[in-house]
């Protein structure tokens, strides 16, 4: 979907900053570092008219295979979400796989190739999409007869909008009455058609607000997910999951996907600018404020902004930062904080998103 063509446009250079490693820190204990999680977005499978949002039938089976080789834990959902609530401690190389929309392609190739490995997986439903019989999506039957073998399914929203761009002519109750309908909806359908009342939702397109977080949380969903890329640790916001695409040329291949299952969550609790609507197009800085800065290497620290690449970034305290003079333009920009974890020498990194609103939806 265009979703993650913009994603990839905005991230594509998205590169480590230039990060040294002191040798002598090498010698930590390898049962010190964080014990994250990487949860995988997947969208098409075998459908080369869609390069963008697709991965290879070969791709897709070489990297479930890594998965099995390597001893990593696939884990259900639903595992994530109750160690995220404090049920128990996120276990070591842990993977949770996702797809979102509910293509035909999740049926006729995913799911068979799933089956074999034995691995759980989630698949957030475009519910418009499926109930009115498009040709290109899995039909409720298939739904129901993946969901009878013990697939998991999800609420990906009713009609796909852009919920972080309110329409235009929209004042505040009508925007949030806007995102309510939706939601109520596709809660409906799904509820009706599977028999099973949602949990969990995927934001469209990974773009988001703090309205949008809200009102998915007054329905009653446990978790969010996002498309904001990044590993999963104990300290990660159950209402902001970050994810990591794999899709497109690039970002399927099997470097990638050692590289991005080899990162590790940098938890911060307070961000400038705040996530979700820009109000001032041109921040005085772009910050975060640690919760474990003595896990980093000082100089390995970095922010990336979309457009402005990374920058080196200074560290006062426990507050990352760097000075900016520069507007912002684009209607999304993905802001990041990343750095070298002392000892194990592993990518540490965390994103968040900044929307400006248009005067009505893109489509």
């Amino acid at each position: 979907m265009k979703a993650v063509s913009a994603l990839i446009s905005i991230l594509f250079c998205l590169v480590v900053y230039p990060l040294p490693v002191d040798a002598a820190q090498q010698s930590i204990a390898e049962n010190q570092q964080a014990q994250d999680a990487t949860v995988l977005i997947y969208h098409r499978f075998g459908e080369d008219k869609y390069p963008s949002t697709n991965v290879s039938v070969e791709r897709f089976r070489e990297q479930m295979a890594y998965l099995k080789e390597n001893n990593y834990r696939v884990i259900p959902l639903s595992s994530l979400v109750e160690s995220l609530q404090g049920a128990s401690p996120l276990p070591v190389k842990t993977v949770v796989i996702t797809i979102d929309d509910g293509y035909r392609s999740v049926y006729e190739h995913a799911w068979p190739i799933l089956q074999e490995f034995g691995f759980p997986f989630t698949v957030f439903m475009y519910v418009k999409a499926t109930e009115n019989n498009h040709w290109n999506y899995m039909t409720w039957d298939q739904a129901r007869e993946m969901k009878a073998a013990g697939v998991d399914f999800q609420n990906h929203s009713f009609a796909h909008h852009r919920l972080a761009n309110r329409p235009a002519g929209m004042n505040d109750e009508d925007y949030f009455s806007w995102i309510r309908a939706d939601l109520a909806v596709s809660t409906r359908i799904m509820s009706e058609e599977l028999k099973e009342r949602p949990r969990y939702y995927a934001v469209p397109y990974g773009e988001y607000n703090q309205a949008v977080i809200d009102i998915t949380r007054s329905f009653g969903y446990e978790a969010i997910l996002m498309q904001d890329p990044g590993s999963v640790s104990k300290d990660t916001d159950i209402f902001s999951i970050p994810r990591e695409p794999i899709l497109g040329t690039n970002w399927s291949t099997l470097e990638h996907f050692q590289m991005i299952l080899n990162r590790v969550d940098l938890p911060f609790d307070m961000e400038g600018p705040r996530a979700g609507a820009l109000s001032d197009t041109t921040p005085a800085q772009f910050s975060a404020r640690l919760l474990h800065p003595e896990r980093y290497i000082p100089s390995s620290l970095g922010i990336y902004v979309s457009e402005l690449g990374w920058q080196k970034a200074a560290l006062q305290g426990d507050t990352v930062s760097i000075a900016n003079t520069t507007p912002l333009t684009r209607r999304i920009n993905r802001v990041a904080v990343s750095g070298r974890e002392k000892g194990s020498g592993r990518t540490a990194i965390r994103f968040w998103l900044l929307v400006q609103e248009e005067t009505g939806e893109s489509q």
